[in-house]
């Protein structure tokens, strides 16, 4: 079978660094006892620069990685919005 260039890693390692994102993120706002709105928002955010970084910085664009950012962005959003309305609806 015919090797066209790109790499499995080409296309796994960029769905693995958001996770990391996330990962460190939940890890450095626990350790500091950072409430979780503020965490919620900083996710989201990490999210956002990821997603515009993947169009400018990848020579592989990866539309559908990009779009799942961005809507995750809007959820971590809508959550960290609902948690600093209600601290009492939070599950976390």
């Amino acid at each position: 079978m015919g090797h066209f260039g790109d790499d499995i890693f080409d296309f796994l390692l960029p769905t693995i660094y958001p996770v990391i994102a996330l990962f460190v993120i939940e890890i450095i706002c626990r350790a500091t006892k950072i409430t979780s709105w503020i965490k919620l928002t900083t996710q989201a955010t990490a999210m956002i620069v990821m997603g515009i970084a993947y169009v400018f910085v990848l020579y592989t664009q990866l539309w559908f990685t990009i779009i799942v950012l961005l809507v995750l962005a809007v959820a971590l959003f809508y959550q960290a919005r609902r948690v600093k309305i209600d601290p009492a609806k939070t599950t976390y």
